[in-house]
């Protein structure tokens, strides 16, 4: 349990290195378990969910050392399939090692997947995809197990793109006699650096960061070598706030690339961006206006998880700001806390509407996701006075030394736990 202490009315100023992004390193990190390999990852963020990946490779009987940002594992011992039900709880991400076990081992064994509870989150599509490359897949109280003599290549046609089946895919189809196509696959810039990360490890893979990903097989490396990609979610969060406290801000190591949408709308509400390939830089008096409708959606759509903080930067923005959720049921829940800082916000269903105020004021919050957290925090760096969040651990989920960065910046933050 952390409370965030968050005392508002300080322009950010400065430059910051963006972390490495977290929805690339967990992917790679199932991935690394494919073959019997050596895998050096560096710019992996310090992060929770890391940890518990961690922990979930050592107890498949890989070896994993770090030092700072830089990451071994060697799976060249893995002797289980399964992933333990506490493990499994923590990290809803953890599912992608369904792919990657069933491939290496041909079974794997796992229970539901947990993680910030945002509404239903099935996972239909990975199983559907698992069983068309013939892996059979047995469900009892909340338990799997998937089990596979051979997986065959076949074309898998998902009914709407999800990040996460998609990465499954591309992992158990690399273990696949003949060639596999994913069709509608999500084409997140994070499916992209799988695919960097698996033709590193000898995969046959191509065409993502388009809707059809096709695999062809896998000759296993000895040792591979990866970076991680900068975290855009990151990233968009250090802007927003930004935007909304006012202030100039570099972010060293970012690919502008990656979330230009956020970029766009934070210069509909009057912020000065100057891009260029490895960084961006953002000014703003804080006087914001309400940008364009925010409509949430697949890449190369408004990402969801960013949609959180672009409301939370808008809470003071002239005018009317909409916000229209299009990929989970749930994600407007932190929205009432943010009302307690005096922010007028209208929900129903998927739409939030956001009439700007001429101040918020300090007051105690609960963090109630990982990205309602974040959003928190930027208001409470904009508002009067001090805000206190309580934290469950979710903001540390995704966000490196969050605090130290916010502070490099000359933000008064302050994380007791």
């Amino acid at each position: 349990m952390s409370v965030w202490h968050v005392t508002g009315g300080r322009r950010l100023e400065g430059s910051v290195t963006v972390q490495g992004a977290k929805n690339a390193a967990l992917p790679i990190m199932a991935a690394s378990v494919l073959a019997p390999c050596e895998t050096e990852l560096l710019n992996v963020p310090l992060l929770k969910d890391v940890d518990t990946t961690v922990r979930i490779l050592r107890g498949l009987g890989c070896a994993v050392s770090r030092d700072g940002d830089a990451m071994t594992i060697d799976s060249r011992g893995l002797s289980r399939a399964e992933i333990p039900h506490s493990l499994m709880r923590e990290l809803r991400s953890s599912v992608i090692f369904l792919g990657a076990l069933l491939a290496r081992c041909g079974e794997a064994r796992l229970s539901m997947p947990g993680g910030c509870e945002l509404g239903p989150r099935p996972i239909d599509l990975h199983l559907s995809a698992l069983r068309a490359l013939g892996a059979s897949i047995e469900e009892s109280g909340g338990d799997l197990v998937c089990r596979a003599e051979k997986l065959k290549g076949a074309q898998i046609a998902f009914p709407m793109p999800s990040v996460g089946a998609t990465e499954n895919a591309m992992l158990a189809a690399c273990a696949a006699e003949g060639e596999t196509v994913i069709m509608n696959a999500a084409r997140e810039p994070e499916i992209e650096e799988l695919q960097l990360f698996l033709r590193q490890l000898g995969a046959d893979v191509s065409g993502a960061g388009t809707p059809t990903v096709t695999v062809r097989g896998f000759t296993s490396a000895k040792r591979v070598g990866h970076r991680i990609m900068p975290d855009r979610i990151v990233a968009s969060t250090l802007l927003c706030a930004a935007a909304s406290a006012g202030g100039d801000v570099e972010l060293r190591g970012a690919e502008p690339r990656h979330f230009s949408t956020v970029l766009h709308s934070l210069s509909e509400c009057g912020c000065d961006i100057i891009e260029r390939r490895l960084s961006v830089r953002l000014r703003s008096g804080g006087n914001l206006r309400a940008p364009r409708p925010v409509i949430t959606g697949p890449y190369p759509a408004f990402p969801t998880d960013a949609q959180p903080l672009m409301l939370a930067a808008c809470l003071r923005a002239a005018g009317t700001s909409v916000f229209v959720e299009n990929v989970f049921q749930n994600r407007f829940r932190f929205t009432e806390e943010l009302c307690r800082l005096g922010a007028r916000i209208h929900t129903e269903g998927r739409v939030a509407v956001v009439t700007g105020v001429p101040a918020l004021y300090g007051a105690p919050t609960v963090a109630t996701d990982l990205r309602g957290g974040a959003a928190l925090i930027i208001a409470g760096l904009s508002a009067e006075g001090r805000t206190d969040i309580l934290d469950e651990g979710h903001v540390s989920r995704g966000y490196e030394l969050f605090d130290e960065r916010l502070r490099e910046l000359g933000a008064e933050v302050m994380r007791e736990d």
